[in-house]
């Protein structure tokens, strides 16, 4: 029976999913698979579990086979190569005061090329450092531009949290970070406490985020008159996460009440159809 076997490539980054197929594998065994970069070799990171039928219905890749005591030296040596070339691009980088930071080098299994991966301002002019790398190792080099948070996905590290990066142990994609989330769930808006290690806007914020949005719907908002048990009064606070609402009652008592106790029930304003706007007609005359 086929079992689902956790692959990560270099040592760090994601994790992925591949089919065992036929072969018995255990944690830390080295494999040789089929990637869309080509052929490469990574190492098993998680126990073989086995699918099941309740699980997600989706198309692995399997195993291709064990990667040989050969191909590991090569590996090996592979690697070695990539800190030559990344020690040797840098001194280049820094004698022709290129404007760029580099980042990773990766050379393909094959031997068919390796990739240098970098960060800058704006669009950068390495025309004579690759052809400085290409008469050094005698190879295609293919620089590659990648953004702030791609690097720290590529790096790696430790967040605030305590816990790796997101980006670089379970996110398969970046999605879309904005302030008002934030503010939504009352984080304060200090750049250091909200900002990961790439400076932009931390991922976790788009983790609770669609729970606050839902969830204040059902809530007066700030400002708000309401009546309660003791009398009316005006929403001043707002506890999300516990449905609550904090109201200044007109007597000058402060009142904290679960939103779904109000005597009359908050239904939250519906948004009016867009009516289509009526096209000028042109004068035939």
């Amino acid at each position: 029976m086929s079992k689902i076997v956790g692959i990560q490539f270099r040592n760090r980054g994601n994790v992925y999913d591949f089919a065992s197929g036929h072969f018995v594998l255990k944690k830390g065994d080295k494999v040789m698979v089929v990637t869309e970069e080509g052929p490469a070799i990574g190492c098993v990171s998680t126990e073989p579990q086995i699918k099941t039928e309740d699980g997600p219905d989706r198309k692995l890749k399997k195993i291709f086979r064990l990667a040989t005591k050969e191909e590991v030296e090569r590996y090996d040596k592979c690697c070695q190569l990539e800190e030559k070339v990344f020690n040797y691009c840098y001194h280049k980088v820094r004698e022709k005061s290129i404007p760029m930071s580099l980042v990773s080098v990766e050379r393909r299994f094959d031997g068919s090329k390796i990739v240098i991966f970098f960060t800058a301002d704006g669009r950068v002019d390495f025309r004579e450092l690759v052809k400085d790398l290409v008469g050094q190792f005698r190879t295609k080099i293919e620089m590659r531009q990648i953004g702030v948070r791609h690097q720290a996905k590529m790096v790696g590290g430790i967040g605030v949290c305590g816990k790796s990066l997101c980006c670089s142990s379970h996110l398969k994609a970046f999605a879309p970070v904005t302030i008002k989330m934030a503010k939504m769930q009352n984080i304060s808006l200090n750049p250091s406490k909200i900002s990961g290690m790439c400076g932009r806007l931390m991922c976790c914020l788009t983790y609770e985020y669609e729970y606050y949005d839902k969830t204040s719907r059902k809530i007066p908002k700030i400002g708000q008159r309401v009546k309660t048990q003791k009398g009316e009064g005006k929403v001043i606070r707002r506890n999300i996460l516990k449905e609550e609402i904090t109201v200044l009652l007109d007597s000058g008592e402060e009142m904290e009440t679960p939103a779904s106790a109000l005597e009359t029930q908050y239904r939250p304003p519906t948004e009016r159809p867009k009516t289509p706007k009526k096209k000028k007609r042109r004068s035939t005359r």
